[in-house]
C-alpha cells in the first residue's frame, strides 16, 4: 500500500503494465509518492480546482493531485501503455480523473478547463516542456484559462526563466515570462529521485500570471526579443536591424543604441514591440 492511497506502489503497476520509460517521449517518472505530493501541494490549495496534468506516465503524480483534493485531474497522456494505469486510478476516485489520449502540443487545452480556477501542474517531458511554456504564456487572451502553472523543467531551462536583466540566463525566455507572469523556484529535484535517472537536475517553477502585464502585442515581442538575444553580443543598433530602421525604433522605445539585449528590462523590450508595432501602422 502506497502513503497517499490504497493503490499499488508505482513499481508494480510498472512491471504489470510493462511501462518501462520511453527515451523518444522524454520519460523520466517520479516513483516516490512523498515528492509527488510535495510538487502538488506547491500549487496551493487544490479545493475546488480542475488541475491540467501533461505526461502523467503511470500516475504518480495524479495520485498525489487527487489525495490532495482536486476537485477534477484532467490527465494528458501521449503514451497509450499508460492508459490502462490511469484508469486504475479513476476507478479509485470515481468522476474526479479524464483521461486524454493524445498529443499535449496538439490539444487546446483551454477546453479541458471547465468552469471555476484551472491550473496546471505537471513533471513536464523534457522534449515538450519549453513549446508548451511558451504556449501557455505567449495565448493571446490574457488573462489567460489557468490561474497557475507549476512544472518540472531542467534547472538549465528554470533558471532561463526567472532570469532577470543582466543574469547570465537572461534571455526571451525570461522576457517573455517576466511580462506576464510571477515566476520562482520552488524546489530542485536531484536526478535520483526519477527512473530512469536524468543527467541533469531539475526544478519545479512556479508562474502565476499578473492579471494585467503591460500591453503590447505578443508577435511583436517575440520578433523583438528574438532579434536582440539572436545576436547578444552585438549592440541594439546592429542586432534590431532586421526589423527596419532600429535607431528610430530604440528612439520612440527611450533605448540606447548602444546596450545590448541582457541590460534590457522587460518595460524596454514592451516598449520596443511597440514601436515595431506602430511602424506596422
Amino acid at each position: 500500500m502506497s502513503p497517499i492511497d490504497d493503490l499499488p506502489p508505482l513499481r508494480d503497476v510498472i512491471r504489470r503494465h510493462d511501462l518501462a520509460p520511453k527515451k523518444s517521449l522524454g520519460q523520466n517518472f517520479l516513483l516516490d509518492l512523498n515528492l509527488t505530493s510535495r510538487i502538488a501541494r506547491a500549487g496551493g490549495r487544490l479545493d475546488g480546482v480542475t488541475v491540467i496534468e501533461v505526461g502523467p506516465g503511470p500516475g504518480g503524480l495524479t495520485r498525489a493531485l487527487l489525495a490532495e483534493g482536486a476537485r477534477k485531474v484532467v490527465a494528458i497522456e501521449k503514451d497509450s501503455r499508460a492508459i490502462a494505469a490511469l484508469e486504475e486510478i479513476a476507478s479509485r476516485y470515481p468522476g474526479r480523473l479524464e483521461i486524454v489520449e493524445g498529443d499535449a502540443l496538439e490539444i487546446a487545452m483551454e477546453g479541458l478547463a471547465g468552469d471555476g480556477p484551472a491550473r496546471v501542474i505537471a513533471n513536464l517531458p523534457y522534449n515538450v516542456a519549453t513549446p508548451l511554456l511558451t504556449g501557455w504564456v505567449a495565448t493571446e487572451a490574457w488573462p489567460p484559462w489557468w490561474d497557475g502553472l507549476v512544472v518540472m523543467f531542467q534547472r538549465e531551462v528554470a533558471e532561463r526563466i526567472v532570469a532577470k536583466p543582466g543574469d547570465d540566463a537572461y534571455g526571451r525566455l525570461g522576457v517573455l515570462c517576466g511580462w506576464r507572469c510571477e515566476a520562482s523556484i520552488a524546489f530542485d529535484v536531484s536526478p535520483q529521485a526519477f527512473t530512469p535517472p536524468p543527467k541533469v537536475t531539475s526544478s519545479v517553477v512556479r508562474l502565476t500570471p499578473r492579471p494585467t502585464p503591460l500591453a503590447c502585442p505578443v508577435r511583436d515581442l517575440e520578433a523583438v526579443t528574438q532579434a536582440a538575444f539572436g545576436q547578444r553580443r552585438k549592440m541594439l543598433r546592429q542586432s534590431l536591424k532586421g526589423l527596419g530602421d532600429a535607431q528610430a525604433l530604440l528612439s520612440a522605445a527611450g533605448l540606447e543604441p548602444t546596450r545590448r539585449a541582457e541590460e534590457i528590462p522587460v518595460e524596454g523590450f514592451v516598449a520596443l514591440a511597440r514601436a515595431v508595432a506602430a511602424r506596422r501602422g
